[in-house]
């Protein structure tokens, strides 16, 4: 179905995560949740699942969260019984230690082919498979510039409709969230492919 971006956002500036992700799996076939299990993460997740409780949920583990991150991850699939799909690198992390030397800096010209193999080519792997016509995800605005620039809703380079429902919250608004809702939240993320908080990866610019 072919929707007007402007008419979501006006419509949607200043309604609740609930009503926005109601909306959205309501009129989708084929709905997918993407997560990277870091902070504020359980947001979206619970919000998805209340709506849709077999909703499936992406995760593409590089291979190299932090223990928190890991152990926050099965606490959630645990406790919100998510349908998940994982995807992993093709190239295990020892292989890529004796290739790369380990995780390339962000000025290294290896680093574009490590962010390729731990995250892009995983995440593209992911959408071939489950064929998503609507993508929800946890972005927000001030994370980073690009960010800055979408909104609630925004299509990928293929045409998928992206729905970022809590596009507009603050990080006081989505900790009160967790708290309200009685979530964990996950403050030991780390992405090897960012490194720098406000820097992209290219999976949401695509």
């Amino acid at each position: 179905m072919e929707f007007d971006l402007s008419t979501i956002n006006e419509q949607f500036r200043d309604e609740p995560p609930d009503r926005i992700i109601a909306w959205a799996i309501s009129n989708s076939k084929h709905p997918i949740v993407s997560t990277n299990f870091g902070p504020h993460e359980a947001a979206i997740l619970y919000a998805c699942v209340k709506q849709k409780p077999d909703i499936k949920v992406i995760w593409c583990d590089s291979g190299y969260n932090t223990e928190e991150t890991y152990r926050h991850a099965e606490t959630l699939i645990a406790e919100l019984k998510l349908d998940i799909s994982i995807y992993l690198p093709r190239k295990s992390a020892a292989h890529r230690q004796a290739v790369m030397g380990g995780v390339p800096d962000i000025d290294d010209p290896l680093h574009a082919d490590f962010t390729e193999e731990v995250k892009l080519e995983p995440f593209s792997r992911a959408m071939r498979d489950h064929q998503p016509d609507v993508w929800l995800n946890n972005v927000r605005k001030g994370q980073t510039r690009f960010r800055d620039s979408l909104d609630i809703a925004s299509k990928s380079s293929d045409g998928i409709l992206k729905i970022s429902p809590f596009f507009f919250w603050a990080d006081h608004e989505m900790e009160a969230y967790l708290n309200a809702n009685e979530l964990p939240n996950e403050t030991s993320y780390f992405d090897p492919t960012k490194v720098l908080e406000h820097r992209e990866c290219g999976l949401h610019t695509r």
